[in-house]
């Protein structure tokens, strides 16, 4: 099926399938090298499995290229996040082979990640995009990998239960950029996704009927939402349109950058500046939807109605969310002594 040859000092081996001929490097001088490796090749071939030379060519940019493009595609509404983690991904491998990812190097990833005190829930989403990317590739025709590593996940302590006072909100909002102070009320009235308020366009907004409308399949949990907007809303949407051609072009998104010219995307500098400023220690942005969930059921709203309005399609999700404060604790100690002193 093959042969052994030599160019220069460096041996190579050539096979066949389904008759095309295949040809690689042993990068050695020693025939039974040479040998080792053209009886791999031809066992792979009469097992029909494809040529490991094909999966030696790839490489992690392009599994991360293909990622993001099936998120494009997909209109996936975490792409933001996806992005992230290609980026903390790329300080280890971009410019790796696939076939030299292995589980020690992943373990290896993990570590650094750890020393630089990221959160176990951070790295499982970094590790999630690693596995999607190699599952990816598995499934293109002809495959891009051969094997897809073994890949840990970490357990997660760490479940996120910040929320703020409105006081706290206030402050926050004062040190905020003023392209933001709309998008972050936005957040804290209505607990959006930032991926949804970012993305969020002219055509679903009615101000005339004062009425914001997701389409089914344009949120996370692919189902439609409709949002009654109250008079602060409206007036933020109101100066936003007017403004909507202040960088040089009417633009499609309702919340837009400083200088006008595209959405909201990423701003974590601004958002981290903006806490330390007001004095409320560090804070995330997806805080605003825990806040929304707790303000709408201490305002009376019924929960099916606040989980209609923050978009939350499962009950365990939205329990967690609806947090309980020290003040809530607080009253509740305060209503019990009135009950038994009334006894």
């Amino acid at each position: 099926m093959g042969c052994i040859y030599r160019r220069g000092k460096t041996y190579w081996v050539k096979y066949y399938r389904h008759g095309k001929q295949f040809a690689e490097s042993v990068h050695s001088d020693k025939v039974e090298v040479a040998k080792r490796l053209l009886r791999l090749r031809e066992g792979e071939i009469s097992q029909g499995k494809l040529p490991g030379v094909l999966f030696d060519k790839i490489s992690f940019d392009e599994m991360a290229d293909d990622l993001l493009t099936d998120y494009k595609v997909n209109k996936k509404k975490s792409i933001d996040r996806v992005e992230q983690a290609v980026e903390h991904l790329e300080k280890v491998f971009k410019g790796m082979k696939v076939v030299s990812i292995n589980t020690a190097k992943i373990n290896r990833y993990i570590e650094m990640r750890q020393e630089e005190e990221a959160a176990n829930a951070t790295i499982n989403r970094e590790l999630s995009a690693l596995k999607r990317m190699f599952s990816l590739a598995a499934k293109c025709s002809p495959p891009k990998v051969s094997s897809i590593p073994f890949i840990s996940i970490l357990k997660e302590h760490n479940i996120r239960k910040g929320f703020f006072e409105h006081n706290e909100f206030l402050a926050l909002k004062d040190k905020l950029p003023d392209y933001l102070k709309g998008f972050a009320t936005f957040g804290y009235k209505t607990g959006w996704r930032h991926s949804e308020i970012a993305t969020l366009t002219w055509r679903h907004v009615d101000l005339e009927r004062g009425t914001v409308m997701l389409d089914p399949g344009e949120t996370k949990n692919q189902e439609g939402r409709t949002l009654y907007l109250d008079e602060e809303l409206k007036s933020i949407l109101l100066q936003n349109w007017n403004m909507r051609g202040r960088g040089g072009k009417a633009l499609p998104w309702v919340f837009l950058n400083e200088y006008g010219t595209d959405r909201v995307k990423r701003f974590d500098k601004s958002w981290s500046t903006a806490c330390k400023a007001a004095k409320i220690g560090p804070r995330l942005f997806h805080d605003l939807r825990r806040t929304a969930v707790r303000n709408m059921l201490r305002a009376g709203i019924p929960e099916r109605v606040a989980m209609m309005i923050s978009g939350h399609k499962t009950r365990s999700v939205f329990d967690r969310y609806n947090i309980v404060s020290e003040n809530d604790l607080r009253m509740a100690a305060e209503r019990q002594e009135a009950y038994l002193n009334a006894l």
